[in-house]
């Protein structure tokens, strides 16, 4: 048994670089971190928005991925103009991965309350592989397991995002270049150019109670894809709470998620995610803490809070 989960854990942690690549980071809560996968966000919630997640996947599992994120975006007094910066923090076991890019988005208007956006993103990923990290029986020569450096290589990323009060879809490729992450011979870590597809609505139950859907789909070159679905309500303003569920032909699994509108600036929210794959007798499951806090005292037009 113990040899059998040395094998899971292996598969499960190269399965992404094995030959090629690496998939950016997943989050349940992927409609208020819109940001990191898409720049014509930036500026859309018409605040200076601050958004801290912490992602725990597949708790117990040893060296189940860590993501921690920190991001911020605002309008500049062009309204049309967005600006914005993210942090991602990806540990993976052995792999580690850090994302620092900035975000520039320009928006027209369409109809009476709806915005087209349109954005670039630009910056760096660091790739590093951890030689502690140990799987019984490896070859110690493996170029794959040991040996690696860390790498800073460039990379930009583009999207579109249509929006209205109700409203939202978006389409982005975060990552355009194919860039290579190692340098040693015999093997590649290309970063893969993934495609993300989003949106989202609210609708009125009631006076008290509105219900938003949304969903994310996202293609990777070289991967199944991969479906996020949530449905979530709101009551009185303040309280979200709802399901999740994603699909692809790996893996998937199904979640809840309670966000509180503590005050007109500050947010927090929580996820919790179990597999529904052959991992799911590993862990105990995924965790995801969101942090947002919006200096909405800058735009006196705001409403609170904002749908997405």
């Amino acid at each position: 048994m113990k040899l059998l989960k040395h094998h899971i854990i292996a598969i499960a942690l190269l399965s992404c670089t094995v030959g090629i690549a690496q998939q950016l980071p997943q989050f349940t809560q992927y409609m208020y971190n819109t940001i990191s996968i898409n720049p014509a966000y930036a500026g859309s919630r018409e605040a200076l928005s601050i958004v801290g997640l912490h992602r725990s996947q597949w708790v117990g599992f040893k060296g189940g991925p860590i993501t921690q994120t920190l991001s911020a975006h605002s309008p500049l007094r062009n309204d049309r103009v967005g600006l914005g910066i993210s942090f991602i923090q990806d540990d993976l076991g052995p792999q580690n991965f850090t994302y620092l890019y900035g975000d520039f988005s320009y928006s027209i208007p369409t109809g009476q309350d709806g915005k087209l956006a349109f954005g670039v993103k630009g910056g760096f990923t660091q790739f590093s592989f951890d030689s502690d990290f140990r799987f019984d029986g490896a070859n110690i020569n493996d170029p794959l397991i040991y040996g690696t450096q860390d790498r800073w290589s460039p990379n930009i990323g583009a999207g579109v995002y249509w929006s209205t009060n109700r409203l939202y879809l978006g389409l982005s490729a975060p990552r355009i270049l194919n860039t290579d992450l190692n340098q040693e011979e015999g093997f590649e870590a290309l970063e893969r150019v993934s495609y993300y597809f989003t949106g989202g609505v609210v609708v009125d139950l009631s006076n008290s109670f509105k219900f938003k859907p949304a969903f994310l789909i996202k293609a990777t070159n070289g991967a199944p894809l991969s479906y996020d679905l949530t449905a979530n309500f709101l009551f009185n303003e303040k309280f979200w709470f709802g399901g999740s569920y994603r699909i692809n032909e790996e893996t998937g699994a199904i979640g809840g998620i309670v966000d509180f509108q503590i005050s007109r600036q500050l947010r927090i929210g929580y996820a919790y995610e179990k597999p529904i794959s052959d991992i799911a007798s590993y862990t105990t499951g995924t965790h995801e803490i969101l942090l947002m806090y919006e200096f909405k005292f800058l735009n006196s037009k705001l409403k609170s809070p904002r749908y997405f």
